[in-house]
């Protein structure tokens, strides 16, 4: 008959006890993780390496009961500023979809795995070299870096590009234009209203306005430029 004397026993506790610690430790989320998930729409749950926007305080850019934000932050203003300029961009237009993808919340997340300000999904936020994506700065370069790549696929064609950004390019291609998506197509509507309700001299094209600039002479004789 088989049996196990108290001294082995004691032994054989002690080692399960320290065995369940360890693998304790090994799978136990660390109180900082760098770590956010996803289900894609292929219901494959992906891993990204950001903070947590549930544990940053961020919502989801999907709700509807949050008041809209039609002013910019002054510092996010100054970010979209030089980001829309590197990529000859009117910056009105990067503020249009900004406000569309999340309200100005730098930690907005989607039901659909995007991320941040202009909503990157992972795929494009390491495709732009984007290694947080609740940092606003690398969001909006990288967003903004974006909508440029997707203007100049699409020929300038403001309306494909705003779709694209929604829906993914191979939409746009598939579909031979906006996707009969009613989201795509009211997220199309409500990014254009926003940008040409603001100034209806905006560029159709969103690119940034070349200003003329006239040569004069002012009452004390001296030649001065002026772009009025």
């Amino acid at each position: 008959m088989f049996c196990l004397s108290r001294l082995d026993v004691r032994l054989r506790a002690i080692s399960f006890a320290v065995a369940g610690g360890v693998l304790g430790l090994l799978i136990a989320p660390p109180s900082q993780a760098q770590i956010a998930s996803y289900v894609d729409e292929h219901g494959k749950l992906t891993y990204i390496n950001a903070n947590s926007p549930a544990r940053r305080g961020g919502h989801t850019a999907d709700s509807e009961n949050t008041a809209v934000i039609t002013t910019p932050p002054p510092k996010l203003e100054k970010v979209v500023r030089a980001a829309a300029a590197r990529n000859n961009l009117d910056p009105a237009l990067v503020q249009a979809v900004i406000q569309a993808e999340s309200n100005w919340n730098p930690r907005a997340t989607s039901r659909k795995g995007a991320f941040g300000l202009m909503q990157l999904i992972p795929s494009t936020a390491e495709r732009y070299g984007v290694e947080d994506v609740f940092d606003p700065v690398q969001n909006i370069q990288g967003g903004t870096r974006y909508l440029r790549d997707l203007l100049d696929r699409f020929g300038g064609d403001l309306k494909k590009s705003l779709a694209a950004y929604n829906a993914g390019e191979q939409a746009v291609e598939r579909f031979g234009g906006i996707p009969a998506y009613r989201e795509t197509r009211d997220y199309v509507k409500k990014v254009t209203n926003t940008y040409f309700q603001s100034d209806p001299g905006h560029s159709p094209t969103g690119e940034a306005r070349r200003l003329q600039i006239r040569e004069m002479t002012n009452r004390e004789g001296r030649t001065v430029f002026t772009n009025e």
